[in-house]
């Protein structure tokens, strides 16, 4: 019986543990997507005790397994002590075998503040007191957890309309060296059939210093934003287009635009904004390419799947949920108009759909050298869902040429997921040449694993 979480966690195979421990382990990190606070990086935030640090700034994951206990929603988002919301979350360690959840939290607590044990009720008041006495160490500040992380770069997630000060106060922070760059996140302003549209676009029109009441000054705005963004060091754009990809041409754009602002989102059908949504995806691609950007595209979830949950506690909380509305075929006519105008950017297709895996790897090998398929995302980051990611990667594209791991997380001290990952990574090429399937050349793997890990995504974002 192999002991828990052992030296060799993950790795079941002698060429695993030598690419692991002698290449993967050793590089750096980089982050291109995740949803840390540029403010508590510029603020280098120290956490008063671990569930600050853990079960808030909207880490849903852990909400969800909470829910799956029974665990009443005042210790989970309400207003029960930060003491009581620790002790409710380690007593459903116990339960969670098989969720990444467990993996993830024993190695957290192991990498960040040395503890070997296993968390349950049991164990709750010696995890608390030994958290939280390292979390009042100068160590265990926002800065020397991403530096003793050994991240390179982060790349945050952005609103256009943001100021990005806090950027800006990080990029002047001589005594910090990781590089933290802004992610434009545009959705807001594409999906005009939410509430609160109108609003919004006030929002952007003071931000771009640009009277917006047409979908021209609309368009004048976000290039003006889009530049700010590029100024400040941004070169990658983040496109949540939920439930379905849209591709649905149309010309009276101008129509819906105004009939959206007039009704703030509220009476447009969804047809109107189908046409809408494509129309400013085809207009934000074009940009990026001008720029030489990296477009993320993501799709295949149902958000906010529970109504009278939502109207209590908003958005990303814990109730989206996998949808299985096809989009492969929206998307390659999307990919295939924006080649057509030479406006196809780089992009990495992201779908929280397994079953979207095999269509998205063999879409992008129709649209070369442009398209890469991203990591396992959401419901499918665990163990078999990263595994059988990969395995389709391989079977379907050039494995060698996978941009590998982000944290996706609200957490600084979520990069031991990059630990994870690299772990399953190193096992699966293991198992294909201890199994006879891929040479054993140790001249080559050791860069096939430093590569995905770190070199191709260096190379694909230009960073």
């Amino acid at each position: 019986m192999k002991k828990f979480m052992g030296n060799n966690f993950l790795l079941k195979n002698e060429t695993a543990k030598v690419l692991y421990h002698k290449y993967a382990s050793q590089i750096p990190i980089i982050d291109y997507h995740c949803h840390v606070s540029p403010k508590e990086i510029a603020e280098n935030k120290s956490y008063s005790n671990i569930t600050e640090l853990w079960l808030g700034g909207g880490d849903h994951y852990k909400w969800r397994a909470m829910r799956f206990c029974g665990i009443d929603e005042g210790l989970i988002t309400g207003n029960a002590s930060d003491y009581d919301k620790f002790r409710a979350y380690a007593a459903i360690m116990p339960k969670l075998i098989g969720n990444p959840l467990y993996h993830w939290s024993h190695l957290e607590l192991k990498r960040y503040f040395g503890y070997d044990g296993i968390l349950k009720e049991e164990t709750c008041d010696e995890v608390w007191g030994l958290c939280n006495e390292k979390l009042a160490q100068p160590g265990m500040t926002v800065h020397n957890i991403i530096k003793n992380s050994n991240v390179e770069l982060l790349c945050t997630t952005d609103d256009p309309a943001d100021s990005l000060v806090w950027h800006m106060q990080i990029a002047q922070d001589d005594l910090f060296d990781v590089k933290v760059l802004p992610a434009f996140k545009p959705d807001k302003g594409i999906i005009c059939d939410r509430k609160g549209y109108g609003a919004y676009i006030k929002k952007l029109s003071e931000a771009s210093g640009i009277e917006i009441d047409n979908v021209d000054t609309l368009k004048d705005a976000y290039i003006k934003r889009l530049d700010f963004f590029a100024a400040n060091g941004c070169c990658t754009a983040d496109h949540s287009v939920d439930n379905y990809v849209p591709f649905k041409l149309y010309n009276n754009i101008d129509g819906i635009f105004k009939k959206a602002l007039e009704s703030d989102g509220g009476n447009i059908s969804e047809d109107e904004s189908d046409i809408f949504r494509t129309h400013m995806m085809i207009f934000f691609a074009g940009e990026y390419k001008k720029r030489s950007w990296v477009m993320q595209y993501h799709f295949g979830v149902l958000r906010n799947s529970n109504t009278a949950i939502f109207n209590k506690l908003g958005p990303d909380t814990g109730h989206d949920i996998i949808s299985g509305q096809p989009s492969i075929s929206q998307l390659a006519k999307l990919l295939n108009h924006l080649d057509k105008q030479n406006s196809l950017p780089k992009t990495i297709l992201y779908s929280i759909n397994p079953v979207d895996n095999a269509g998205i790897g063999a879409l992008c090998g129709a649209f070369q050298p442009q398209l890469r398929h991203g990591s396992a995302w959401w419901f499918n980051d665990n163990y078999d869902g990263m595994r059988e990611q990969m395995k389709q990667l391989a079977n379907l594209s050039a494995f060698g040429n996978f941009l590998g791991m982000l944290t996706d997380s609200r957490s600084f001290i979520s990069y031991t997921r990059h630990e994870y990952f690299r772990r399953i990574l190193c096992d699966i090429i293991g198992d294909l040449v201890e199994d006879g399937l891929y040479p054993c050349d140790m001249e080559y793997l050791p860069q096939l694993v430093m590569d995905i890990c770190y070199n191709n995504t260096k190379k694909f974002f230009e960073f």
